[in-house]
């Protein structure tokens, strides 16, 4: 586990380079073109569109969509290619009710918000995959995305009832296939990825696959850069027919302009271009790197009951420096800036032993699971910030500015600030079948949360221990095999970080919801349709205390209420189609500094997202696809204190071809945001806003080698 970074990456891609068919002694060259096929952009399953049929994020065991009794939205890594977007959030937009939030200057996992609450919760492959300051996942190593609406704490522990975010990535595969993926766009824009997939024995026991991406990139935004070198291997073993061995790894190399976007100086937004940079360029680049290794063992002890033994590790470091808009002088052109610098730095351990089973009660068919979980996550971080400010004119900014001084001290803007959490838990699911109509799923977590924090500067600590069960319940009932009716209630919890006057630790935020809706299977499984209605509350937010509004008191909730609808599939075998829409009405109902019935930052009432592509079957344009991408988002507040500040509604429209020129090569063109609307995609206030980015055409390359 203190294998060097550097040490690290050299060793990924060592192993890939050794098992690349590429550079494989002895291959026949019959067998390689005969194995081409192995890399086509649509894998098994390419006769259902975008459509997938089975999760494992929404009851951590492999069931079919059709009958858990919740909304799950599953977005397959076919979307990302079509999109040609190296990120996630782009494909999180065919959710439905998912709205974008901060993501910390473009640096890290970013927040966002399910049916109206937001969160910053992301899980892989079943194991938190956010905690500290990660790096945006890279659809490099992306095999589906699913969403599980609602309170998922009895599966996943502390959380948001909104929703939560699984990544489920790419293993190891019985065919030999290699595949370079090449890109260029606008603002010199490149990247490259390569996928290689090998068996490393005869009888394809032992199974590796390492998914590369290298990417150097420019911005529409003044000063704008990025670089980036992501490698993901990963090993799949049959040790016996009954045990099996999967390793994964990650290592995530970052360098990126840290910035914060434009400014509305009296919450006019197009006072300044979109382009305009109010950093300063002379900071350099924050730092961010990243370590995963995660390794999962399971055995079958019988033909219904197997165990499960997996392991996460993770490591990671932000650094650097950044000028910073802080407020806008009474002028509403002079704009005040804070220097910092952070360097950050964290690790999480994550240990899962699980044992699932299959067992009958007379006519009632049981699927359960009983699991438990230790994690010990540490962060350390240091903020240093000036408490005097740099300014600049936001009509004509001069760059170079002589830097302030940091603040640092007991009564300093600055933080040096040290945490420690051990969190234990035991979960309990029963996945049950009354016939071939009526499916119910009842399950409950246990959790134990201890966490301990030291301020440096300021010498001070602070500690708490929380113990909550947070139950939920579930039916579906198919009334004809293309129509069935669910409903769900769940519950949810999450800790809240400080303490109040006192030195008191916060009571954790505590959530539920209610859920029914409809699961549609039309045109004989080609087209699948999820409409559901939701209600939730979330309890205990922080809110200002009135008696003294330096501290924070656990008084505040918000109410989420709505319906949203995504569907996916095949509608011809030249047509295939994901979209989704969201109606969301967010807002606050108890505050001591908001009134009832003010709207939750950034959180859009009316939400749509359509993409169609058409792959012609035959004649002189076989081999062609086109396709098209309409999204909607509805106006939404700009500031969580200052209600009178909205970012208005937009609508983009992406377009995309792909044509393959043989087996082996194809080529594709998206030209996004085809219209070139001037939209705003989130803000935090009004002097830290994210313009989208203006009409851009990328080149894209796929080679199967």
């Amino acid at each position: 586990m203190n294998l060097p970074p550097g040490r690290f990456l050299m060793a990924g891609m060592l192993l890939g380079l050794a098992s690349n068919p590429l550079t494989a002694e002895a291959e026949d060259a019959a067998v390689l073109e005969a194995q081409t096929v192995t890399a086509e952009r649509r894998g098994a399953g390419e006769d259902k569109g975008y459509r997938v049929e089975r999760s494992s994020g929404a009851t951590k065991t492999d069931t079919p969509l059709r009958e858990v009794p919740q909304s799950v939205s599953v977005v397959p890594a076919t979307v990302l290619e079509d999109l040609d977007t190296p990120r996630i959030e782009k494909a999180l937009d065919y959710a439905g009710g998912v709205a974008r939030q901060n993501d910390f200057g473009g640096l890290t996992m970013f927040e966002y918000s399910v049916r109206g609450l937001t969160t910053s919760e992301f899980y892989k492959d079943g194991f938190s995959a956010n905690r500290g300051y990660m790096n945006t996942q890279d659809a490099a190593s992306v095999e589906r995305i699913e969403v599980l609406k609602g309170p998922a704490s009895s599966l996943y522990g502390r959380g948001d009832p909104g929703g939560t975010v699984n990544i489920v990535s790419k293993r190891p595969q019985q065919e030999r296939f290699a595949r370079l993926d090449l890109s260029a766009g606008r603002w010199d824009r490149y990247r490259s990825t390569l996928d290689v997939n090998t068996p490393l024995d005869d009888d394809g026991s032992l199974l590796y696959r390492m998914n590369v991406a290298v990417e150097d990139n420019k911005d529409f935004r003044d000063y704008g850069a990025s670089e980036r070198q992501f490698v993901a291997p990963s090993l799949s073993w049959a040790l016996t027919p009954d045990t099996r061995l999967l390793v994964q790894a990650e290592v995530v190399r970052n360098r990126q302009v840290f910035d914060r976007g434009v400014v509305a100086p009296g919450n006019h937004l197009g006072s300044v271009p979109r382009s305009r940079f109010f950093g300063e360029p002379g900071d350099g680049d924050i730092e961010n790197d990243n370590d995963t290794l995660q390794a999962e063992l399971e055995h079958d002890l019988s033909p219904d009951w197997t165990l499960r033994l997996a392991s996460h590790y993770k490591r990671g470091r932000l650094h650097g420096y950044a000028t910073e808009a802080n407020s806008l002088a009474g002028d509403g052109f002079t704009l005040n800036r804070e220097f910092r610098y952070r360097d950050f730095d964290w690790h999480d351990s994550i240990t899962q032993l699980e044992l699932r089973g299959f067992v009958e009660t007379g006519a009632v068919e049981h699927q359960l699971l009983i699991g438990s979980e230790y994690e010990r996550y540490t962060k350390n971080e240091l903020l240093l910030r000036s408490r005097p400010v740099s300014r600049i004119d936001i009509r004509d900014p001069v760059y170079g500015q002589p830097r302030p001084p940091f603040s640092t001290g007991p009564t300093g803007r600055s933080t040096d600030r040290h945490e420690k959490v051990d969190a234990y838990a035991l979960n309990l699911q029963d996945q049950m079948r009354f016939g071939e109509k009526l499916f119910g799923v009842i399950g409950a977590r246990y959790d134990r949360y201890e966490q301990r924090q030291e301020e440096d500067f300021r010498s001070t600590r602070q500690s708490q221990t929380q113990d909550e069960v947070t139950p939920r319940v579930g039916v579906l009932y198919q009334f004809i095999p293309e129509l069935g009716l669910f409903a769900n209630a769940s519950r949810s919890f999450k800790p809240n970080s400080g303490a109040d006057a006192s030195g008191a630790a916060f009571e954790p935020e505590q959530g539920v919801g209610y859920e029914a809706g409809l699961k549609f299977d039309l045109l004989d499984g080609r087209l699948g349709m999820t409409l559901a209605a939701f209600h939730l509350t979330k309890e205990n937010v922080l809110t200002a205390d009135p008696n003294d509004t330096a501290f924070q008191i656990a008084a505040g909730e918000v109410r989420s209420r709505g319906v949203d609808l995504q569907l996916t599939g095949q509608l011809t075998d030249a047509l295939r189609v994901i979209g989704a829409y969201a109606y969301v009405d967010a807002e606050v109902t108890e505050d001591n500094t908001l009134e009832p019935g003010s709207r939750l930052l950034n959180i859009p009432r009316h939400s749509g997202s359509l993409m169609t592509v058409y792959a012609f079957q035959g004649g002189d344009l076989r081999g062609l696809e086109l396709g098209g991408a309409v999204n909607y988002v509805g106006d939404r507040a700009g500031s969580a204190s200052d209600t009178t500040f909205e970012l208005p509604a937009y609508t983009t429209v992406d377009l995309l071809a792909r044509y393959r020129v043989n087996e082996n090569l194809s080529l594709g063109l998206n030209l996004n945001n085809a219209f070139d609307r001037t939209y705003y995609e989130r803000s935090y206030s009004n002097v830290w806003i994210a313009p989208g980015e203006p009409r851009n055409l990328n080149l894209s390359l796929s080679l199967s080698l």
